[in-house]
């Protein structure tokens, strides 16, 4: 293999894919990433055996062929190169070596053959549709943040994405939950998506498809199977496993029948929470939320540090209700709230509340209560 590509897109394309490498890693041929030069262009690939990251750039290819080397010092290699160099790749396959030029700079690099290099793409994706990055990305920023980080509870760490029945049209879903709270969203469904298998897209798959975003006019086609789901973003491909469980049935937990409903300014309050919980233990986190006509009291005790109350208005016409909540959940609950109002729908001290914003159908949020 012999060829020439640009500095500037090598260590951007690297900076997409060496990432899937994890630094440590028992099998060696893990730690390499793929290169492969065809036609005019260089294909590189990564893989953690559960996700894979494939993306080409353009390259003045002398020699056809491919090799495999180790995915983070090639990147800290290209990535320290001067701007504006042109980067030649040459591989000895009888040697075992890649060697890197690039100016007077000289770097010779051990390889590993490709044929050891493992494939994820194997095997049929039955169902493929497209949505706008714009739409992906709303449908995993709004979530993301709700994922357990439980490893025992392995079905809870990542989005499940399914479609569901809507009034005139089926919904493409995505749902979160990790016990404390859930945070789900839907938009109509894509033309291929309606039948498709309810997945659960895993944690760090779910990271890299938030970082590999970049423009959110573009189109991503979406593939995928009862084990696995890929996201082509142009030049860009992810493969990943998905999880292999059930995810439970959270429509039971999302509250109907809450009576009380409370309005507020969500920058006021956001901010109002942020300023209480400053006196918080990092163990409790507690707020307690008093609500009475036309106004809520935030207050925060702390035993070792002191407490803070502050009042702000309010729309709320029902029963007096005190409720506690973990702040930081609150924070990013109201942090992913489009509108200007919040609104919660709220029972008793001791049952879920109903998060999103006024007048909005298209996401909701759960949030259980603390006892305070």
């Amino acid at each position: 293999m012999r060829t020439v590509v640009e500095r500037a897109d090598l260590a951007k394309s690297l900076g997409h894919v060496h990432r899937v490498v994890e630094r440590r890693n028992t099998i060696p041929i893990l730690g390499n990433v793929l290169l492969r030069a065809d036609g005019a262009r260089l294909e590189m690939k990564a893989t953690d055996l559960d996700l894979e990251v494939v993306e080409s750039i353009a390259a003045d290819v002398k020699v056809a062929g491919a090799t495999t080397v180790p995915a983070h010092m090639f990147y800290d290699i290209v990535r320290k190169l001067p701007e504006g160099a042109e980067i030649s790749l040459e591989a000895d396959a009888e040697k075992g070596t890649l060697v890197i030029r690039a100016g007077r700079a000289r770097f010779q690099l051990q390889t590993l053959p490709e044929s050891d290099f493992p494939d994820l793409t194997a095997g049929e994706f039955g169902h493929r549709f497209a949505l706008s990055a714009a739409e992906l990305k709303r449908l995993v920023d709004k979530t993301q943040f709700a994922i357990s980080t439980e490893e025992t509870r392995y079905y809870l760490n990542g989005i499940y994405l399914h479609t569901v029945p809507g009034a005139d049209v089926e919904l493409l879903r995505a749902v979160a939950t990790d016990g404390h709270r859930l945070a789900q969203i839907e938009l109509p469904a894509p033309a291929g998506a309606v039948g498709m298998p309810g997945v659960i897209v895993p944690r760090k798959t779910v990271a890299e498809v938030q970082r590999l975003m970049e423009d959110g006019s573009a189109e991503v086609v979406v593939e995928l199977s009862t084990a696995k789901i890929r996201f082509a973003f142009g030049d860009i491909v992810l493969t990943s496993k998905l999880i292999d469980g059930t995810f439970p049935d959270y429509v039971r937990v999302i509250p109907v029948a809450n009576d009380k409903t409370l309005v507020v300014d969500k920058a006021d309050f956001a901010a109002a929470i942020d300023r209480v919980s400053t006196v918080s233990s990092e163990r409790g986190r507690a707020v307690k939320l008093a609500l009475s006509e036309g106004k809520l009291v935030l207050t925060v005790v702390n035993p070792d540090s002191g407490s803070a109350t502050e009042e702000i208005e309010a729309e709320y016409a029902a029963d007096p209700l005190e409720i506690g909540f973990n702040s930081r959940y609150l924070l990013e609950i109201t942090g992913q709230l489009e509108g200007d109002e919040a609104e919660l729908k709220l029972a008793d001290p001791g049952s879920p509340t109903l998060v999103r914003d006024k007048g909005s159908q298209g996401a909701l949020y759960v949030l259980m209560p603390m006892r305070v």
